[in-house]
Parts: C-alpha cells; sequence; structure tokens
C-alpha cells in the first residue's frame, strides 16, 4: 500500500482500492451541508466568506445521507479491527453523521466537544452564536481494542486527565493558509492543535491516518510532523495541490521516541526486589513517606518492614496509612542528603537502561 499521498478523486472509490483493514486511524471532516440560502453580511455590510462551495451542498437530507453512508461504509472496510475513526461536523449534520454511525455498527467511544475561543459572531443577532462543532470517536466494534494514549492526554493536559471538551481556537494567524490574493486557501480549515490532540491520543509512531476529505491538508501535516504515515483523498485538484505544497513545507520529526507516548502499563514491569539486588538500595536502608511521618526498613527480599508490619511497598504503604491501597513506588522515598526522593526515580533508571 502507498503510504505519504495524496490523491484526487471520489474517496468511496479511492477507499475501495485500499486493502481492507489497511489504516489504523480515520479523521474525517466531511461536508456539512450547511444549506445556506443568502450571503451573510456583517453590520458594515461586507461579505463573511463562509462555506458556499457546490461540494458542500446536497439535494435534501436523503441525499446526504445516501453520501454519508457510502463513505462510512467504504471507511469501515479499510479500518483496521484495532483502529478508530473520528469525524467531525456541526449541528447541520453530525447528529445524522452518529446514528448513521451506529447503523454501521461503529461503537461511539466519545463525543468530543471542540469550544473555540474566538468563534465567529451571529452577525444576525437571531441566535446563539455557533461557538463549538462535535467530534465523534468510534470504534470499529463494541470490544475492539482501540489505541487511547491515556498517559499522554494526561501529561498534555498539566497532569490531569483530559476532558472530552477541548478549548481551541480557530485556525487564524500564519497558520491560515492564503492564496495569491491573500484570500483563505480554504474556507474550512482545522487548526493543527486539534489534530495534534485526535492523532497523539488514538495512535502509535508509524501507524496510518486516512483523511479522505483532506482539503488543505492539516490531518497529513499533523501526522507527518509526529511520526505516522499519512493517505489523504482530495477531489479539488487546487486543494490537493495546496496539500502539496504545505506538506512539502513540513519537517518529520527525526527521533521517534519524542513521539512515542507508551503507556505506562506497556513499559517494562520492574519489581522493587530489583532495586535492591542491584544494590540501589541496600538492605536496612530506612525509607520515609513525603512528610516523614511513617518510615519502613529494605528487607533482602524486597519487603517492607514498618513498627508492626511487614509486607510490598504498597502493603506496608497502605497499612501506615490506614488506606485500603498505596501506590508504593511514589508513597516511599529515600533520603539523598537530607532530601526525599521517590523510589520510582530508581525504577525509571532500570527502565531506561532496558530500553
Amino acid at each position: 500500500m502507498e503510504v505519504n499521498v495524496i490523491k484526487v478523486g471520489d474517496c468511496v472509490e479511492l477507499m475501495s482500492e485500499l486493502p481492507e483493514g489497511s489504516v489504523d486511524m480515520i479523521f474525517a471532516d466531511p461536508p456539512y451541508n450547511l444549506q445556506l440560502e443568502h450571503e451573510l453580511l456583517r453590520p458594515n455590510q461586507t461579505r463573511v466568506a463562509g462555506v458556499d462551495d457546490d461540494w458542500d451542498k446536497f439535494d435534501g437530507f436523503a441525499a446526504y445521507d445516501d453520501f454519508t453512508r457510502a463513505w462510512l461504509g467504504a471507511a469501515r472496510r479499510v479500518l483496521r479491527a484495532d483502529g478508530s475513526l473520528w469525524v467531525i461536523g456541526s449541528y447541520h449534520n453530525i447528529f445524522r453523521v452518529g446514528a448513521i454511525l451506529q447503523d454501521l455498527e461503529y461503537w461511539i467511544l466519545n463525543d468530543v466537544i471542540w469550544r473555540k475561543t474566538n468563534p465567529m459572531p451571529n452577525f444576525r443577532g437571531r441566535r446563539f452564536t455557533n461557538a463549538h462543532e462535535t467530534l465523534i470517536w468510534a470504534a470499529k466494534a463494541r470490544r475492539a481494542r482501540y489505541t487511547f494514549n491515556y498517559d499522554a492526554m494526561k501529561s498534555l493536559n498539566d497532569d490531569l486527565q483530559m476532558r472530552s471538551d477541548w478549548l481551541i481556537p480557530i485556525c487564524g494567524g500564519g497558520e491560515r493558509l492564503k492564496d495569491a490574493d491573500g484570500h483563505k486557501a480554504h474556507p474550512a480549515q482545522k487548526p493543527e492543535a486539534l489534530l495534534h490532540r485526535a492523532i497523539l491520543a488514538a495512535t502509535k509512531p508509524g501507524q496510518v491516518v486516512l483523511d479522505p476529505f483532506l482539503g488543505s491538508g492539516t490531518t497529513a501535516a499533523v501526522a507527518k510532523k509526529l511520526g505516522r504515515g499519512y493517505i489523504g483523498f482530495e477531489r479539488d485538484p487546487g486543494y490537493a495541490e495546496i496539500a502539496r505544497a504545505r506538506l512539502g513545507r513540513v519537517r518529520r520529526v527525526d527521533d521517534l521516541s519524542l513521539v512515542d507516548t507508551p503507556s505506562k502499563r506497556e513499559r517494562p514491569r520492574v519489581p522493587f526486589g530489583t532495586l535492591v539486588e542491584r544494590g540501589m538500595l541496600e538492605p536496612g536502608t530506612v525509607l520515609y513517606s513525603p512528610n516523614r511521618r511513617w518510615s519502613a526498613r529494605v528487607r533482602a527480599d524486597g519487603t517492607l518492614i514498618s513498627a508492626d508490619f511487614k509486607g510490598s511497598i504498597h502493603q506496608v504503604g497502605a497499612h501506615v496509612q490506614g488506606a485500603p491501597a498505596c501506590n508504593g513506588w511514589q508513597f516511599w522515598c529515600f533520603d539523598v542528603e537530607g532530601k526525599l526522593v521517590p523510589i520510582d526515580l530508581l525504577r525509571e533508571k532500570i527502565r531506561a537502561e532496558m530500553n
């Protein structure tokens, strides 16, 4: 299968040429079917450059549903069993897309709200300002073993669990692509920050991301930056050329370890006894809780003993606190010139050697 390529044509036909189960993630930004009937003007009577292209026009909801069912069905065939699909939309289309997703037996994992920090105002003053779009994240089946880089998302969010509402500005400034006349090169260009989060959450380095509606190439650009492969389909040759030129300016990361985000569960297991065997902690070494309220001594067999209890680092940590459980790697510390250092630091040193 040819990877890192942009092809021009109908996405359903082009997906039919891909092997079954050949891509790891699909990010789709399909036409929204905005159903615009009149020009949108600002209060000063200047025209708003909205999406009024022919590719966003359909002969009613039934035609749009047929279109959606066709591309989602083709996408399902090329998606790996452990892959996942993201699709973004607005209130005009996302509920219809979600229903068809379920009809095709995709399993919805999350609906994510992209809340825009700088949305376009509602110039007519007849409705609330449309300040968000919705992404649906779905697996191929209910019990699919899809990828979710939970720890990466938590790290990206300042060590807090990532929520399903994402505050990200719309594409603008230097990131917004312009044509020779200084106009928007594509009316619906998505911000790279949005794709960075989705791709980092659901893929690993070297995996392949498919965008069946590539547009200006944001998905491919971010995939390349993150050391992922990309395939882009775009039916407009002009947009495809814009995307190719953009990809030519993108530098792929050299060191894939910088974009690899393995979960804690995937890292090599290091028993506490290994630290004792390696002489990193001698039998008799006193370990302390972070506030020095509790202490315990290291035993030669990799257990700890406190004043009245003996067991693993987790069991003794839980016992002294009267807690149901304890992460002993974070709870117990050793003294280095008066400063307490978590024993987890020693485990990470061994893991670094193993890698």
